[in-house]
């Protein structure tokens, strides 16, 4: 079985793309909606809920925890893994790398929340492939409020996309990455918004494939 978290049903984009592949999967879905958005949360707070919500993924048997939220990645995942070295922990990283490879302009915008640009992760990763490539940060902590009332669509989402996404475009980006996992339930707007200039670059299928092969891994070292 194959447990996922998010602070709200952003992460619910990651467990689709992982069920469109490994449909007949058991998997359990904790959205922290108490404590939703996480982004703007201090560190320590988001690491003491991701504790909570992985003891309760374990107690009900899961093998492999998906943490299913950027920034519960960014914050908590090395502190999970030290604490659960038995349990093989997928985290969420906005994908920074294949965009950088794929850009032709070498501009390269990302939205992401305030959390997932401070963490570890993604200073890292975006440092080691930035040669050559200009990444733009946007922090689009509204889009997560959206989300989360269900308003994925309309005059008031259009209008808060185009705002974040113009001045992206204006700069050149010709890939815009998602570094949320709320934020691919408004990947249409975002490709009305973008009319062609720019691909929208959702991380959500390459980790589908990760937990994949991460579970593969498991049941094989089991099995021997």
């Amino acid at each position: 079985m194959v447990g996922f978290f998010d602070s709200g049903i952003g992460g619910r984009c990651v467990l689709d793309a992982f069920l469109r592949i490994c449909p007949d999967e058991p998997t359990v879905y904790l959205a922290d909606t108490e404590h939703c958005p996480y982004g703007n949360r201090p560190s320590e707070e988001v690491v003491r809920l991701s504790r909570r919500m992985v003891e309760r993924l374990i107690a009900r048997g899961c093998e492999v925890v998906v943490v299913a939220c950027n920034t519960a990645t960014a914050a908590a995942i090395d502190t999970l893994r030290s604490e659960w070295p038995s349990i093989p922990f997928v985290g969420m990283e906005p994908a920074v790398k294949p965009a950088a490879i794929s850009s032709k302009t070498g501009v390269v915008g990302v939205l992401a929340t305030r959390g997932t640009f401070g963490g570890r992760l993604y200073r890292t990763t975006s440092a080691r492939v930035s040669g050559g490539v200009r990444f733009i940060e946007c922090v689009a902590d509204e889009f997560v409020s959206f989300v989360e009332r269900g308003e994925t669509s309309g005059i008031r989402v259009e209008a808060a996309v185009r705002k974040r996404l113009e001045p992206l475009l204006d700069a050149g980006a010709d890939r815009i990455v998602l570094g949320c996992t709320h934020f691919p339930h408004l990947r249409p707007v975002m490709e009305k918004v973008a009319a062609g200039r720019a691909e929208i670059v959702d991380p959500s299928d390459a980790v589908a494939r990760r937990i994949r092969d991460v579970l593969q891994e498991v049941r094989s070292c089991a099995s021997k």
